[in-house]
């Protein structure tokens, strides 16, 4: 699929407010909101563009851990495809040729994390060895920091975009938010579609629609609720996606996390427990290009004593839940 100008935008504006109407997007790009529509649908069916809604996990105040399995070649996908059934996994990644599993648990606090992140792993043959890794601060990523490859839109085109129910600015740290059961039918829906209308979400919930409007408002406002789009980076030009695993000084900590955070190939970087202290993803144009961000712009941090990479193979689970196609 051919990616132009114009989808590019859309899909920024899409970061920016993922529920803006398309009338609202049209307007600040200059196009009609029919066209802004059209485009939508395609680059949704055809390049796997589409808006998700995502509980924030450090407003809830969950843990993240990041489980690393490494199995057989052909049990790989098999016990991916399970663990991204889970509602508890964010992501479900293949790596090294396939026999490396990447996934990320939310584990409520206070929570049995030995149930939570080992004992329910799926008892599949051919796994070979586990490894869990607690995030403990978050640089860039999901909730915290932009996409820095967003860069369609000018500053007065974000600033229009921008929605006056965002987040509150941060503040003193607060207490984490508690969600109430009934919210939990409501962001499974919005976890399948962002987008979703308040229609389709009042039949879900059981809400009258008013009640949902005003519950993603407040959801919204405190932060317990953010959007965000999931692509298909090769269609976007990026054919080199890699996780990589540091070891850094713990002096260093704090600047190489923030140095990185700061890197446009960076998507997602956080400070982690276990034998290597930070983990971040990259994504590059291609591995030439992957080569020169490791020698030109890692290799210079002060710090990092040690660098594991692995490429991705494919998502089996990115943002949200696996959806039928369009």
């Amino acid at each position: 699929m051919e990616i132009d100008t114009l989808d590019r935008r859309i899909v920024h504006a899409l970061r920016i407010d993922g529920r803006a109407g398309w009338r609202e997007i049209g307007a600040v790009l200059g196009v009609s909101d029919q066209t802004v529509a059209r485009r939508y649908r395609r680059l949704r069916e055809n390049a796997g563009v589409r808006v998700v809604g995502i509980a924030n996990p450090i407003r809830l105040g969950y843990e993240m851990w990041t489980l690393r399995l490494h199995t057989a070649p052909d049990r790989a996908i098999p016990l991916a495809e399970a663990l991204a059934r889970r509602g508890d996994t964010g992501w479900v990644s293949l790596f090294s040729g396939g026999t490396e599993i990447t996934c990320q648990v939310r584990v409520p606090a206070h929570a049995d994390r030995e149930t939570l992140l080992l004992q329910r792993l799926p008892r599949t043959p051919g796994l070979i060895s586990v490894s869990a890794h607690c995030l403990i601060h978050q640089f860039v990523g999901g909730a915290v920091g932009p996409d820095r490859r967003d860069d369609a839109l000018t500053r007065t085109e974000i600033a229009a975009l921008t929605p006056t129910d965002g987040p509150e600015p941060p503040g003193t740290p607060s207490s984490p938010l508690a969600l109430s059961p009934a919210d939990g039918a409501l962001l499974e829906a919005l976890g399948r579609d962002g987008r979703a209308g308040y229609t389709d979400l009042a039949a879900a919930t059981g809400w009258p629609e008013s009640t949902v409007r005003r519950r993603m408002r407040e959801l919204r406002r405190s932060g317990a609720l953010y959007y965000d789009v999931e692509v298909r980076p090769q269609v976007f030009g990026f054919s080199a996606p890699v996780m990589l695993w540091l070891t850094v000084a713990p002096a260093r900590l704090a600047a190489v996390g923030a140095a990185l955070a700061g890197h446009e190939e960076v998507v997602f970087a956080a400070a982690t427990t276990g034998s290597t202290n930070l983990m971040a993803t990259v994504i590059c144009h291609d591995m030439a290009a992957f080569y020169r961000y490791l020698t030109e712009r890692v290799s210079g941090l002060d710090g990092v004593d040690r660098v594991e990479s692995a490429p991705l193979l494919r998502h089996v689970k990115q943002l949200g839940p696996a959806v039928p196609s369009m």
